[in-house]
């Protein structure tokens, strides 16, 4: 299961009325960022948004928080907490003026750092602030499938983790990247968008590169970083077409590299990658990304029967014989990087379905609940045909007197 403290669930939500929040003057971002975080033993994101309460999001869904000193917000109340939150970072101002959203990093000392994404909607401002746990999470704690510790004995190739926002990704990569830091005397370059987990240098040497503030671009980044001898580069988003060209590059040439695509498995992944090049080149880069690939790990995660947790789903596919054949020569019945990967058991392969099955027949996870999340809704409703049959008996049974 996912851990609360990296995943942003909580068991248990409490109003919170401090004392001290009734003021004629407005409350700094700070003070209100304390608040917030104080109504909650884990918070995944905060939402300020004109006419609405500030919002706090826990096991998927939002929650107002009123307190004595703010209620609804006004559109001069976001424009003000916007740039209290952009300070002097003149280059997210400009972003933000002239394409209409920005991303940068904000921390409160001895409170949070934070993922600050701040956009204009129906002429006001508007603002999600996701929350960084201050440690980085290990295997253990985020429940990774224990065959993902393989990627950190890889030299090179490219390991992509996929998923929807909010779904983990950067927690399963800043996993990765930790235990590497900790056994691997590497030269490890990130390029992220803003960087959310501080890296400390361990065995390794850990260079992280924000967009904006350090470099312009991801491909510019990623074209330097094979000038700075890295062994292992970690993109933040793959998320156009010459970041893909230089991140294959990189791969061809020893480095490994790690990123993330916003798809929702691994098949769709294959195709987004080939999808942002023209047709007459898609199949040199299904080719190329054949050869560079070693693992593409899909995550989702899904709400727990109590609604106040979430646990961990994942699909993995693997470099093997048979997958990079199917992303060549692309899939058709019976050949598909699905039915490899329900074969691919013994070679560390997973699908999604797979595992929801395990989670429900663990009573984990609701049986709706978890064929809403499903690939293949209807095929995995017929294997659960016995366990839906034993639930209709539980609900029907007469309660038993004392």
């Amino acid at each position: 299961m996912f851990s609360n403290q990296a995943y942003g669930t909580e068991t248990s939500m409490t109003d919170y009325n401090p004392s001290n929040s009734l003021r004629s003057a407005p409350l700094s971002a700070p003070e209100m960022l304390r608040i917030l975080l104080a109504t909650s033993r884990k918070v995944s994101d905060i939402v300020f948004s004109p006419a609405r309460p500030p919002q706090v999001e826990f096991a998927g869904g939002l929650v107002e928080v009123r307190t004595q000193g703010l209620t609804t917000l006004t559109p001069e109340d976001t424009r003000r907490i916007a740039t209290e939150l952009m300070g002097k970072n003149t280059q997210a101002r400009q972003t933000l003026e002239t394409q209409g959203a920005c991303d940068l990093s904000y921390s409160v000392e001895g409170l949070s750092r934070f993922r600050v994404n701040i956009f204009k909607q129906r002429g006001s401002f508007a603002i999600v602030m996701r929350v960084v746990p201050s440690s980085i999470p290990g295997f253990d704690t985020l429940g990774l499938p224990p065959q993902l510790a393989d990627i950190v004995e890889l030299k090179n190739g490219i390991v992509l983790v996929t998923g929807p926002t909010g779904a983990g990704k950067s927690s399963t990569l800043a996993a990765i990247i930790d235990r590497m830091n900790g056994t691997k005397a590497y030269h490890i370059v990130t390029i992220e968008d803003p960087i959310e987990f501080l890296h400390p240098h361990k065995q390794s040497t850990i260079h992280q590169r924000e967009i904006h503030s350090d470099t312009p671009t991801f491909a510019l980044a990623l074209r330097s970083a094979l000038r700075q001898a890295p062994n292992v580069i970690l993109v933040g988003e793959m998320r156009d077409r010459e970041t893909v060209e230089i991140a294959l590059e990189a791969a061809e040439t020893g480095h490994l590299v790690l990123s993330t695509l916003h798809t929702i498995d691994a098949s769709k992944t294959v195709e987004r990658m080939a999808g942002v090049f023209g047709p007459e080149d898609q199949h040199m880069i299904r080719l190329r990304f054949s050869k560079a690939f070693r693992y593409v790990v899909s995550q989702r995660l899904i709400e727990t029967p109590d609604g106040n947790s979430r646990v961990a789903v994942f699909e993995i596919l693997r470099s093997t014989l048979r997958t990079r054949e199917y992303i060549q020569k692309g899939e058709s019945e019976g050949r598909s990087l699905l039915d490899a990967m329900r074969d691919g058991g013994l070679e560390g392969m997973q699908t999604f379905d797979a595992e929801i099955e395990k989670l429900i027949r663990a009573r984990k996870i609701n049986f709706e609940t978890g064929l809403s999340y499903a690939t293949n809704p209807g095929n995995l409703r017929l294997q659960l045909h016995d366990f839906h049959e034993e639930l209709q008996r539980e609900v029907e049974a007469p309660p038993v007197c004392a």
